[in-house]
């Protein structure tokens, strides 16, 4: 049985991975996280960092925790 499949790039899986914009921000653009605790941002911003080769920072702000795309 031979079968043909169709191979894409660049589709991110469903889930958790995409629940936050970080592969839309641009350089000095930000996002706020309402509902998490620093230490998970900071890891969120470590993992996502590595994959797509850009910096990400996080600092606390009334809303939650702001995330700014550095680098």
């Amino acid at each position: 049985m031979n079968a043909v499949f169709k191979i894409e790039k660049g589709v991110e899986p469903p889930g958790r991975l995409s629940r936050y914009p970080y592969s839309l921000l641009e350089v000095s653009d930000s996002f706020v996280i309402p509902d998490l605790s620093m230490q998970v941002v900071c890891n969120l911003n470590y993992r996502w960092g590595l994959k797509l080769g850009k910096k990400f920072v996080c600092r606390k702000c009334d809303e939650g925790i702001r995330v700014w795309r550095v680098k």
